[in-house]
């Protein structure tokens, strides 16, 4: 939900002709799909990256508002948290440059924002979840500034009725309420952008929810949360938890959560605008001017507003981006379950594996999708937040696997093999990918690295362990500046 948006209070006539619009745009998208060109010929991938702010010490600095007037860059903007901020990397094409082209480019980005951020005394960390945070960092004074919050907030809980439950049983267990929305602040992610076709949005967008769990279990990223040790990717039950509007009892009826794996594999981009539509009542019912039905027929590309905003405010692991820009309208699949970080050659290289291994996936002639159910690929990613590399996740053909093996024996060919397909030979493919082979052989990344450090300093003598959480942090920060991948990080 990336829109500005007024503070205000919704009627009942607001609700009755947001629905109305949205049926209108889902119309007008059916018409779209089968009468009008969309932008593919060029598709072009995209990334978008959450932070944290922490102080000198490494701790929760609330301080967006002034690190945002100091970079001064519109690639920035505030999230959820006050100390959160988010860059949106400019859209190329996957194969614009030489090997190193786009690692450099965010690499630049993000060392020009610290430098302008440790001028007004904070620093930016790439985590999954901050180590740093406690409960007392997520009350509502730490909701940004932006009115769009303040009113996402106010409309979850109206919705439930009562304060969120967070509960999570890991290495440890987290047991807490919460009386805002701002726990899902300490969720930061990666989200990897693709365009794509119409006729092959299904194809792709099947793909990636397939290879989810694999992402996560590689790429786990956030072990820790209000000082317990719990999932190794233990955003993605918060995340599921902290936006949730239903009560018990209508969980209970069976409603679909907000934050949404899905339930089947789908035929069409519409299948899913579709089901926003008809199981999501509007959180943020606020009409556009706009006439999409008028705006076609005059032979425009029309902003489907009230679809697009809705869409906003469901949060799917995969989430399917209708969007207008001065080349006509496009698609494309925000791919949105990995943490922030470790390192920019992780991010990278985790990237490349996404995007070689739908390619193949799709290139397929028995696809993924009709050999796999669709509850076991939504077993496999739990399994992998909750496990992180140890996991041992289902693949047809092989059965249950340990995560490594299946990606050295199976998937890491394929995403070779997709990439080829793109057109990156293996002087791009080998040093990017090589990253991921090298993270199965030693079975580490950067959630087992945060745990064994905080387990060396409390063997060590550091008996507090918000103490150990805060040096392990300190310590990450350095790392993550040096862009070495984690997999090869010390535990000193």
């Amino acid at each position: 939900m990336g829109r500005d948006v007024p503070a205000l209070v919704f009627t009942r006539e607001d609700r009755r002709r947001y629905r109305e619009k949205m049926h209108g745009c889902l119309d007008v998208l059916a018409q779209m799909l089968r009468e009008s060109t969309f932008e593919s010929e060029r598709p072009r991938v995209g990334l978008e990256i959450e932070l944290n702010l922490v102080d000198d010490a490494g701790r929760p600095a609330m301080r967006n508002t002034e690190v945002l007037q100091a970079i001064a860059d519109p690639s920035w903007s505030s999230e959820l948290g006050r100390f959160n901020l988010e860059i949106n990397i400019p859209p190329r094409e996957l194969t614009t440059g030489g090997p190193g082209a786009w690692e450099q480019a965010i690499r630049d980005a993000l060392n020009h924002a610290e430098d302008r951020a440790a001028a007004v005394g904070a620093h930016l960390i790439m985590i999954g979840i901050l180590p740093t945070l406690g409960e007392a960092d997520v009350g509502e004074r730490a909701l940004s500034g932006d009115p769009r919050y303040q009113l996402l907030n106010e409309q979850i809980f109206a919705a439930r009725g009562e304060d969120l439950r967070i509960t999570v049983d890991g290495v440890e267990r987290l047991a807490t309420y919460a009386d805002t929305i701002t726990p899902e602040a300490a969720c930061t992610s990666t989200q990897f952008h693709l365009q794509v076709a119409p006729k092959d949005f299904a194809d792709y967008w099947n793909a990636a929810q397939a290879v989810a769990g694999v992402q996560i279990a590689l790429a786990a990223n956030s072990p820790f949360l209000f000082g317990k040790e719990l999932w190794r990717e233990t955003r993605i039950p918060l995340f599921e938890q902290a936006t949730d509007t239903r009560p018990q009892e209508i969980k209970a009826q069976g409603v679909r959560p907000r934050v949404w794996f899905g339930e089947r594999w789908i035929t069409s981009v519409f299948d899913l605008f579709e089901e926003n539509v008809r199981y999501f009542p509007a959180l943020l019912p606020m009409c556009d001017d706009e006439d999409p039905q008028q705006a076609l027929d005059e032979g425009g590309a029309p902003q489907l507003g009230e679809l697009t905003l809705h869409n906003g405010t469901i949060y799917r692991w995969n989430r399917p981006i209708y969007a207008v820009t001065d080349s006509g309208p496009h698609l494309r699949i925000e791919n949105r379950v990995l943490p922030a970080g470790p390192t920019v050659a992780d991010i990278i290289a985790n990237g490349a594996f996404y995007y070689g291994l739908t390619r193949a996936l799709v290139d397929e002639d028995r696809p993924i999708w009709t050999r796999m159910s669709f509850s076991v690929a939504e077993e496999n990613l739990h399994t992998a937040a909750r496990d992180g590399i140890d996991a041992r996740l289902y693949w047809p053909g092989m059965g249950e696997v340990p995560v490594p093996e299946l990606v050295l024996r199976r998937l890491l060919p394929l995403a070779h093999r997709g990439l080829e397909l793109a057109g990156l030979d293996a002087a791009w493919r080998e040093p990017l990918l090589g990253i991921v082979e090298q993270r199965c052989l030693v079975a580490r990344n950067g959630a087992l690295w945060q745990a064994e450090t905080v387990h060396q300093l409390e063997k060590a003598g550091v008996v507090d362990r918000g103490e150990a959480l805060r040096r392990m942090t300190t310590t990450y920060m350095d790392y993550m500046h040096l862009n070495a991948a984690a997999h090869t990080w010390p535990v000193d």
